[in-house]
């Protein structure tokens, strides 16, 4: 198998390995059977994250390949999408409750579900098992096709398996797959771009490492 190069983050300040070592494949091995005692560790921390009073407002569908399930969430999917994410192990469509049984609107809920979704994409990452969030794809459309109760809206679809052999990665995706990776600028540039801000819109960086000139 060819080696990818080098995917681990570049950090300006150190973080924990198993974050510097996420990234979200766009090519999956469509022989790797699924990890199924990572994936259910992933699903317990995602059971352990945080919410507004304790709401947990977040479910999960799990869709293994080769499945009905995993045939319709991959027709939802934007055309691109589809090109690559259906060599996935498994696709997961996490939903999210916007109002609690008693009708009562939870505003944090996304954010919440997010949560639920990081906690997940960490503790399956620290297990070897790559994860790829994806926004593209007809939240309508999931709901239908999994017969999702009408209390719950899908919020994200994300893959997860085993990276492909890179020298097998389609000529399409090949160049957003072996791009180096960036993030955000610090606080050297103007202030809609910062990351972090000391205490007020416009003001400089919350900490002196990032308040160098450039």
């Amino acid at each position: 198998m060819t080696v990818l190069h080098d995917r681990v983050a570049a950090t300006d300040s150190p973080i924990l390995d198993v974050l510097a070592e996420r990234w979200s494949p766009r090519h999956f091995d469509a022989t790797a059977p699924l990890d199924e005692a990572a994936l259910e560790n992933a699903l317990e921390a995602a059971r352990w994250a945080p919410s507004a009073y304790n709401s947990q407002p977040w479910r999960v569908v799990v869709a293994r390949r080769g499945t009905a399930q995993h045939a319709a969430i991959i027709a939802t999917l934007s055309g691109f999408n589809q090109m690559w994410a259906g060599s996935a192990s498994a696709l997961l469509v996490f939903l999210t409750e916007h109002h609690n049984p008693e009708g009562k609107a939870q505003p944090t809920a996304s954010y919440d579900t997010g949560q639920a979704v990081a906690y997940f994409t960490i503790q399956a990452q620290s297990h070897g098992l790559f994860s790829h969030q994806m926004s593209g794809f007809d939240a309508d459309a999931a709901a239908a096709a999994l017969a999702i109760d009408g209390h719950f809206t899908p919020t994200t679809v994300m893959a997860v398996g085993t990276p492909g052999d890179p020298a097998e990665i389609p000529e399409g995706l090949r160049e957003r797959e072996t791009a180096p990776r960036a993030r955000r600028a610090s606080c050297r540039i103007g202030a809609r771009q910062r990351l972090a801000l000391d205490g007020a819109w416009g003001a400089r960086c919350a900490t002196s490492r990032y308040s160098r000139p450039s």
